[in-house]
């Protein structure tokens, strides 16, 4: 989760950083550029002064109009050289009354000769268009208006260079880069405090949750920090645990005391039938059904114990050599397999190391080899396959009975369920889960499918690395 929320806050952040920073870098580049059109507008004003001397001269026939036209063209010489800004006196007709350089003309078009319009009607230029830093032929013209007896006789026009203007915008842009890059870590690592301070509590709640899924009953959420709406979850959940825990204790127990409780009397029953049995004819089927009945209800009694007893144990998980354990079993069951006319064999890698509770995994195996025993009918095999498959040891317990159908095979491994076909086959369905609840305990599987021609497999799988979190 937290690598999708983070993302997000990082996007939000770093949009509302650069909607803050995109105007103040157009604003100082604004500025900037205002700063040298207002410096312009008061050269020029000068200029205008020295101008109306030079007009005023000429249209009295002053004696002095020549000697006024030399010094207002050294001033704006002068201006020039020590600016590099071109500058320009023009009369209403674009001819030049002084200019420097001296080849410089007034632009015939665009936003020169628009300014150049203005000026004629009174009006000082208006802001030139913003010179942006990737711009290097980017020039800033002018042009105020030259009045004299109220009436504009000639134009004062500047021409500057941009280019240290440029340079302060590019370093007011890496100033402002600079901030908002500061900022924006400021922001990542304040938007990785808030996931964690966050989704903290959720992450400790769903390793509770996936205990309390994986049978760790006594899984709870620890009290934290967190939003109050989390840390009240919290609380809910630690309480519906709770409950639960409670409700399965329960039921556990009513079924551990039921079958024990249930035992005392059914022995005395099936010793009173026994008695009944001397004063009954020989070889009578109804006392042979009676007693079959009660040794059947004795082997599901005891069944229920051993249910009872695997849902409340707590798998103690090892590094155990799963190929001599299942050669073990094997072993122990060869000679019920002979005494039935069924070869059992232990095929497959002949060494794998898994984590597994040794006892569990041996109950379970034995309820497996057991059921594909007593299905399995005689002269076919039954064989018991090990290997390694990823990060699971398999055993596989393949049998040559007469199988289950899709249907039954969705239902096997239910509590009580047998096929419909084999309820004349001792047992009483429970034996396969005992041993899922075993292996599941300890991070194993039980899975099951069909074995062609006939007959079926069961899987058993643990693990190779420690669920805990170790290694192989």
């Amino acid at each position: 989760m937290r690598a999708r929320l983070l993302p997000l806050l990082v996007v939000l952040m770093a949009g509302v950083l650069i909607a803050f920073g995109f105007p103040l870098a157009v604003a100082l580049a604004a500025g900037q550029q205002q700063g040298v059109v207002v410096d312009r507008i008061d050269d020029s004003a000068r200029f205008a002064a020295l101008a109306q001397f030079v007009i005023d001269a000429e249209g009295s026939n002053s004696s002095g109009a020549g000697e006024r036209r030399e010094t207002l063209q050294h001033e704006l010489a002068r201006y020039q050289e020590l600016y590099g800004i071109r500058v320009g006196i023009f009369r209403r007709d674009a001819n030049a009354i002084a200019r420097s350089p001296s080849w410089w003309e007034l632009p015939g078009k665009g936003e020169g000769h628009e300014a150049f319009i203005q000026a004629l009607a009174g009006r000082r230029s208006h802001d030139p268009g913003q010179v942006w830093p990737w711009q290097t032929n980017g020039k800033i013209l002018v042009a105020s208006p030259v009045v004299l007896d109220g009436d504009v006789v000639a134009v004062v026009a500047t021409e500057s260079p941009t280019g240290q203007m440029r340079a302060r915008i590019l370093r007011g842009w890496l100033v402002i880069a600079a901030g908002l890059g500061a900022a924006m870590l400021v922001a990542f690592g304040a938007a990785l405090r808030l996931t964690s301070w966050v989704l903290k509590p959720v992450g400790t709640l769903d390793a509770a949750a996936h205990g309390i899924a994986t049978g760790r009953m006594n899984s709870r959420v620890a009290a934290g920090g967190g939003p109050p709406e989390l840390r009240r979850l919290a609380r809910s959940f630690n309480e519906m645990a709770d409950n639960v825990e409670e409700v399965l204790e329960q039921q556990r127990a009513f079924v551990a005391d039921a079958s024990h409780q249930l035992r005392n009397p059914l022995a005395a029953l099936l010793l009173r039938i026994e008695l009944l049995a001397l004063e009954l004819p020989e070889g009578n089927e109804e006392i042979a059904s009676v007693r079959t009945e009660g040794k059947r209800l004795t082997q599901v009694l005891d069944d229920l114990l051993d249910l009872a007893l695997a849902e409340h144990a707590t798998a103690e998980i090892s590094l155990i050599d799963i190929a001599g354990l299942a050669a073990e079993r094997v072993t122990a069951w060869r000679p019920f397999a002979e005494e039935k006319g069924v070869r059992l064999t232990g095929t497959g890698r002949s060494a794998a190391t898994g984590w597994a509770d040794p006892i569990a995994l041996s109950s379970a195996l034995d309820a497996v080899i057991d059921n594909a025993l007593k299905f399995t009918p005689e002269g076919e095999d039954v064989e018991v396959a090990l290997s390694v498959e990823g990060d699971r040891v398999l055993i596989v317990v393949a049998d040559r009975g007469p199988g289950l159908t899709e249907e039954e095979l969705l239902r096997i491994g239910d509590r009580f369920w047998r096929s419909g076909r084999h309820q004349n086959i001792k047992g009483s369905g429970l034996g396969l889960s005992i041993a899922r609840i075993l292996l599941g305990a300890g991070g194993g599987s039980l899975s099951y499918e069909k074995n062609p021609p006939h007959g079926l497999r069961v899987t058993l799988a643990v693990p190779r690395t420690d669920p805990a979190g170790g290694s192989e």
